[in-house]
């Protein structure tokens, strides 16, 4: 049975949730509403198949799951349609950043199945990493449409919502780790009299590492070591890295990046 679903918010996140789930026969495109006040984003969904409007209410009232996938400072101004229009059998998914579920039922002023998701951008090329939390007043299998929704685009796993700050250090500030890697490798393999294959060999090499990763049975540590041959060239580089202490700091940025989405969660709520 195909799934009903209205996105307040036709950014390109909502885009690749409902690509996603079209793709995969969760919901078909007749069967998706999304509100947004860009006329360029109404006209991408329309292009899709899908229903769009500039109003959030007709949005909320299409039935179905609501997905909110609006940036957070937004919300104040969308609760008060989620409070008037919002039945008691409807779900409704968050991918807001740093608000809990307490505040935005705060804001509702009224109990909401809600459901939390932290993905990363990934998504939008089926690679996303999402994890997903029941709200207070949500029921049990709540989360089930939001599994189904965000596996479609990639792997997701169930926490707990005090677990979504770890979560967004690891894996929702994660691709910037990994762009911020190919950056420097590319930077090095230009220097190094490579520029116009630099871009190539950076990514080409991160996405079969990680994909070798990904399909292997070993763990990382075992991995670098099958390439790490005593006295070689890995290994110089490896020891440079330890001699700087990368791994300790990478450690010490996911913290900070943690440490940071509590505080942006006390200040929202």
């Amino acid at each position: 049975m195909s799934q009903t679903l209205s996105f307040i918010g036709a950014g390109n996140m909502a885009e690749a949730i409902a690509r996603s789930a079209i793709g995969s026969g969760i919901a078909r495109p007749q069967d998706v509403t999304a509100s947004d006040r860009s006329e360029d984003r109404r006209a991408v969904f329309t292009a899709m198949g899908c229903h769009a409007t500039p109003d959030n209410a007709q949005a909320i009232r299409a039935g179905g799951a609501v997905v909110l996938s609006i940036k957070p400072q937004v919300f104040p101004r969308v609760a008060p349609e989620l409070a008037e229009h919002l039945t008691d059998h409807q779900v409704v998914i968050s991918i807001m950043a740093g608000l809990t579920c307490d505040k935005m039922e705060s804001l509702i002023g009224k109990p909401a199945r809600l459901v939390r998701v932290m993905p990363n951008t990934p998504v939008m090329v089926g690679q996303g990493m999402s994890a997903i939390a029941l709200g207070p007043n949500a029921e049990p299998g709540d989360d089930e449409l939001a599994i189904r929704l965000f596996e479609s685009g990639g792997k997701a796993i169930r926490v707990d919502e005090n677990a979504l700050d770890a979560v967004t250090a690891v894996s929702g500030s994660g691709p910037a780790y990994a762009f911020y890697l190919a950056e420097a490798m590319e930077a090095a393999a230009a220097e190094l009299g490579l520029g116009d294959h630099a871009r190539l060999l950076a990514v080409q090499t991160l996405l079969g590492a990680a994909t070798l990763l990904s399909d292997s049975q070993e763990d990382p540590a075992e991995l670098r070591r099958r390439v790490t041959s005593p006295g070689g060239t890995t290994e110089a580089a490896i020891t440079s890295l330890d001699q700087n202490a990368v791994r300790e700091l990478i450690a010490k940025a996911i913290h900070a990046a943690a440490e940071r989405s509590a505080e942006l969660r006390s200040d929202g709520g």
